[in-house]
């Protein structure tokens, strides 16, 4: 059996998944199952994807969906794998031909249960680190610690055992399409730690019609998902008051947009949430002001 199976969620990205499949079919190592999740593409996605799969450089699972966001497609994939690791490769992000090489060599040497993964490097397309590199000082952290503890800014890329990821299902909300990943991240922070590993393992590319550059018509859409997204982080038994305080703010302006009355009582903090709400109505008027919903 393959070590390690990379995903990718994909909805009417046809025109820039060729350079993925391109990065995957050039790797050192073809230890590795590549596995699309197809969220409801109408673009001729499954098309081009047979014809790679007749091309047979590399192993490709291939699995269609009624659209149901990026989290309801990362939800399908760890149904569907089996290997001992994944990894999750966007669409419009390409892996460096030596990575899946890199991540199995680390793996072998200093893999266990003890750890839920690796955490590794993004890349942007000229090759500069996305954000800072990781601390050299530190073989192991958990994700929270990494950005509220030791100062890491950016994205990084994040390689998980599949028994851990399977853990924590993200909800699906009727007409709604998001929920943040780190809920699931940060849920697995509570009883590991991820390994670090100073090393590329992904080239990313923030496309115009990519989540990261639409981040408040999400929020203004999907309303239910960011609300829970932001209670659960207000119940993460390791996070500072100062981050709960945060966390409520976006509760309290999510809360305004799905008209949802009870939200104080449903609250996992109500003092904290009563405190805030002067400032989670500003944030409610600024997301409806900058966003228009069809």
């Amino acid at each position: 059996m393959k070590l390690l199976t990379v995903f990718t969620p994909t909805f009417n990205r046809g025109y820039c998944l060729g350079r993925c499949y391109e990065s995957l079919a050039n790797q050192t190592s073809k230890n590795f199952t590549w596995l699309i999740i197809d969220d409801g593409s109408t673009d001729g996605t499954k098309e081009l994807v047979e014809t790679w799969r007749r091309e047979n450089k590399i192993e490709i699972e291939y699995i269609w969906q009624e659209n149901q966001g990026m989290h309801g497609a990362h939800n399908t994939a760890y149904e569907h794998i089996t290997t001992e690791l994944n990894v999750c490769i966007d669409s419009d992000d390409y892996m460096p031909m030596d990575a899946v090489e890199k991540i199995s060599s680390f793996w072998k040497k200093q893999g266990s249960e003890k750890v839920s993964g690796i955490v590794g490097l993004d890349l942007f397309t000229n090759g500069q680190i996305i954000g800072t590199p990781l601390p050299e000082e530190h073989k192991t952290s958990t994700l929270f610690n990494l950005y509220y503890k030791h100062g890491v800014k950016g994205d990084k890329k994040l390689v998980y055992r599949t028994e851990l990821t399977k853990r924590y299902p993200y909800p699906i909300f009727t007409g709604e399409k998001y929920v943040g990943l780190a809920y699931k991240y940060y849920k697995l922070d509570q009883d590991y730690e991820l390994l670090i590993m100073n090393e590329a393992l992904c080239v990313v590319e923030y496309l115009s019609d990519g989540s990261s550059v639409n981040m408040l018509k999400q929020y203004r859409k999907n309303p239910k998902g960011f609300a829970f997204y932001r209670k659960e982080l207000m119940n993460l038994p390791f996070v500072s008051f100062v981050f709960k305080v945060r966390q409520a703010v976006h509760y309290v302006s999510s809360s305004l947009i799905m008209n949802n009355r009870g939200f104080i009582s449903e609250a996992p903090n109500k003092g904290i949430t009563t405190l805030v709400l002067p400032f989670g109505y500003l944030l409610y008027l600024y997301i409806i002001t900058k966003t228009k919903v069809a």
